[in-house]
């Protein structure tokens, strides 16, 4: 596969390592990403050679989120069922069914954050820098995270990283159970590989059993998250807030929510 993929793939022994390609881009999502990460799950999942995945970052990241600037020509038609790749995205994590482990180095920040809560194993370089943003940028939680998110730390934990927005170091994410293992960042990848290696030898039909008795409790909550989560971004994708923060994004500024109070939806 070229370099030049928005998503790298290589298959060793039953381990399957996805590695997302934008690194000039702090591998943020587009649409060709959203869409590449989405066809390699299925796949591996429908592949009988592929007992376990593992999602890395290219260029010492692991993905800055959604790219904004990926909005400013406007959202191409699609011409599959999907209404965006995130959709589709979403649509193939929730489903996958063997073991999904992440090696995290650096900046982990939207759905770079939320993808890891879908993740079985998750190891942490010591650089790793995650973040919340969505209350920021005047959204909501994405990616069932308003569900997986408790379920893994806590909800007053939970509450506060979203309400803060504040970033979560490698100490903190290992503290909270964010992380399986913290890992110097020389070592990340070379740990995360031999584990799943060594998951990757045990029957692929008891790996898939196993994982599927594991999330089988909190399907109910994903799904139900990601339709309060689809129902507020309706809500709030081009309010007033949303517009300001995007704003002042690409304007290199913070954002001015006080001039804002008062005009948000009421119950």
């Amino acid at each position: 596969m070229s370099d030049e993929a928005p998503v790298l793939r290589r298959l060793e022994a039953g381990l399957l390592c996805l590695t997302l390609n934008r690194p000039a881009k702090k591998n943020a999502f587009d649409e060709a990403q959203w869409d590449a990460l989405a066809s390699a799950l299925r796949e591996a999942r429908e592949d009988p050679d592929v007992a376990v995945v593992l999602v890395t970052g290219a260029g010492g990241h692991f993905s800055a989120g959604q790219d904004l600037s990926s909005f400013r020509g406007g959202v191409a038609q699609r011409s599959d069922a999907f209404q965006s790749g995130y959709h589709n995205l979403m649509d193939a994590l929730v489903a996958f069914d063997k073991p999904l482990l992440a090696a995290v180095p650096g900046v982990a920040v939207g759905i770079g954050a939320t993808f890891l809560f879908h993740c079985d194993v998750v190891y942490v370089g010591e650089s790793l820098r995650l973040r919340l943003p969505f209350v920021q940028l005047g959204l909501v939680p994405e990616g069932a995270s308003s569900y997986l998110l408790q379920a893994v730390i806590g909800s007053r934990r939970a509450a506060e990283l979203f309400y803060t927005a504040e970033w979560v170091d490698a100490a903190r994410a290992l503290e909270t159970g964010i992380a399986t293992r913290v890992v110097p960042d020389a070592e990340l990848l070379e740990v995360a590989m031999a584990k799943g290696l060594e998951i990757a030898q045990w029957p692929v039909g008891a790996l898939q059993a196993t994982k599927r008795t594991l999330k089988v409790a909190h399907r109910a909550g994903i799904e139900k998250a990601l339709e309060a989560e689809e129902a507020g971004m309706a809500r709030q994708v081009g309010s007033p807030e949303n517009i300001e923060a995007v704003t002042a994004f690409f304007e290199k500024r913070k954002p001015d929510f006080a001039g804002l109070r008062g005009s948000g939806e009421k119950e």
